[in-house]
């Protein structure tokens, strides 16, 4: 391992680092993003970068990484002792720093090795590309990550945990010293999440420095060797976590200035309520493959006033059949029954669903809930503009619009400087709330929120809660999908577990426990009976 030097010269300690940023502010209309930000990362450590949403810390790093290129913001970048001025991401990544953003940039319909080298190529001089060539380095790039799928393979045939791997193998071929990973773990279950912070830790050992943000904080004490702590555009301080003893409270007093000492609101848990949604053998075929059955059989009910959670690994289909219970959204062949209020219905669309009182926040908020580059206001009214528009349907009443909008606003405490910003230019926790506003405006019967606290912070996902807890307090039904099974303990009244497109078993919350859940799983792989191996 390149460990980071100390020189004792002068009674000062020297340390060998590979990056100091100094005094960084940017600037946005309305916002100041950083304020005289200072980040000093040692060579050869994991350096985790924490805080609220809107903290700063993507910021900083499109900074870093020159997608904010020099000019636009102050202050100074000093990299393996050199100042440097990088006009836009292909400076930084030409001296070996290489950023992998939240959201994968990869395109689907392309093979792994086109991925891996997409704008750098492997050409001759005449700039015909080398396919031997490619497919060679990418397969032993593959090696690196432990993958074993073939470099042909089509990035919309593998899985989540399978992409963000593909993503590091193309960091890799970039002859990457510094890596920047933004939450590279918010989609990916534990296990795949622990493989993924453990190939950090071995290409540290190999003398890689990597920076990492994240909003999981057990994943930071387990990792990471120092901590720096953003609020509010500032720099609040550094932990060494060298030894790994820095514990989760610890980080969240640096990041919200207080302990925060219950995790999940108060809530008295109901499992009594009318049947207010129900579905009965529900079966879903994949939209391509239309050989291969991502649903199967699947039944489960939702009552009025409680929070019903679907727990699973990744490929499990509760997201399949999320969606395909929203007006078939997803999937092909889709067969069964589903009811509302005790009538059966038969949703042809999304506009069906919303018109029967489903409400279905996705998982993938900035590319299928909001319209990045429009304002909150829109956003907030467009899944049910009738409700702003004149008794025709034609014309929209801007001001009832802007009403809609800033109720949602200060009802979710969404921080904005008015309601008239670019979603685009919030926070991932601010977002977030705008999401929910939307669907709230829709006054729904049955809120569907598939992962509703990915890449948010402990705070926010606190206020999330809250939300929550106020929609079954006015008698809505909730679903809530989540790879957290600590959040679905906390926030459930019952726990439906999903395996491979079937439903393994169902908990109620007093009952539950992270281990039973995952001996549910695994009993399944097996095929075994899941309700004797669970007792």
């Amino acid at each position: 391992m390149c460990a980071a030097l100390f020189i004792l010269w002068g009674g000062v300690n020297l340390a060998d680092y590979i990056l100091k940023m100094e005094n960084i502010t940017k600037t946005y209309p309305g916002v100041k993003a950083l304020d005289n930000v200072n980040l000093q990362v040692e060579r050869g450590t994991i350096h985790a970068l924490v805080g609220e949403n809107g903290a700063g810390k993507s910021t900083l790093m499109k900074v870093l990484s020159g997608i904010i290129p020099y000019g636009d913001y102050t202050g100074s970048i000093i990299y393996n002792d050199k100042e440097c001025h990088f006009k836009n991401i292909h400076d930084s990544e030409r001296l070996g720093i290489v950023i992998i953003h939240q959201e994968l940039a990869l395109v689907p319909e392309l093979t792994i090795a086109e991925n891996m080298f997409l704008g750098n190529e492997r050409a001759d001089k005449l700039g015909v590309i080398d396919w031997t060539k490619t497919h060679k380095q990418a397969t032993d790039n593959l090696k690196k990550v432990g993958l074993k799928e073939s470099s042909n393979t089509l990035i919309k045939d593998i899985g989540t945990g399978k992409q963000q791997l593909v993503e590091i193998a193309k960091a890799l071929s970039k002859n990457v010293k510094l890596l920047i990973l933004d939450e590279p773990t918010s989609s990916l279950n534990e296990a795949d999440s622990k493989m993924l912070l453990d190939m950090l830790i071995s290409f540290k050992k190999e003398g890689m420095t990597s920076i990492i943000i994240t909003h999981k904080l057990n994943e930071v004490s387990y990792c990471a060797d120092n901590i720096t702590v953003l609020r509010d555009g500032t720099t609040i301080e550094t932990i060494d976590n060298s030894s790994h003893t820095v514990d989760e409270e610890r980080i969240i007093k640096g990041m919200v200035g207080r302990e925060l000492t219950d995790r999940y609101p108060k809530r008295e848990r109901k499992t009594n309520g009318d049947i207010v949604f129900e579905v009965k053998n529900w079966n879903v075929f994949h939209p391509i493959y239309d050989d291969k059955k991502v649903v199967n059989n699947v039944s489960f009910k939702v009552r009025r006033g409680e929070v019903v959670g679907f727990s699973g690994l990744q490929g499990a289909g509760r997201t399949e059949l999320m969606m395909s219970l929203f007006g078939n959204s997803y999937g092909s062949n889709i067969f069964g029954e589903e009811y509302i209020k005790g009538e059966k219905v038969k949703l042809k669309s999304a506009r069906d669903a919303i018109n029967h009182g489903l409400a279905y926040v996705t998982e993938d908020r900035k590319n299928n809930g909001l319209i990045l580059s429009d304002t909150i206001s829109w956003n907030t009214v467009m899944a049910k503009i009738r409700k702003v528009a004149d008794k025709y349907g034609i014309v929209v009443d801007t001001n009832k619009q802007d009403e809609a909008a800033e109720y949602y606003v200060k009802r979710m405490k969404t921080r904005t400087p008015s309601i008239y910003q670019n979603t685009g230019n919030l926070s991932g926790g601010n977002q977030q709330k705008v999401l929910l506003g939307k669907w709230m405006f829709t006054e729904p019967e049955v809120f569907i929120l598939d992962e509703p606290t990915r890449g948010i912070d402990v705070g926010a996902k606190y206020e999330i809660y809250t939300i929550i807890n106020e929609m079954v307090e006015d008698g809505k039904a909730v679903i809530m999908v989540s790879s957290e099974l600590p959040e679905l303990l906390g926030m459930c009244d019952r726990i439906y577990v999903m395996n491979e497109g079937n439903m393994v078993t169902e908990f109620d919350a007093k009952d539950a426990t992270q281990e039973k859940i995952m001996s549910a799983i695994l009993a399944s792989d097996n095929k075994i009976d899941v309700k004797e191996e669970v007792k």
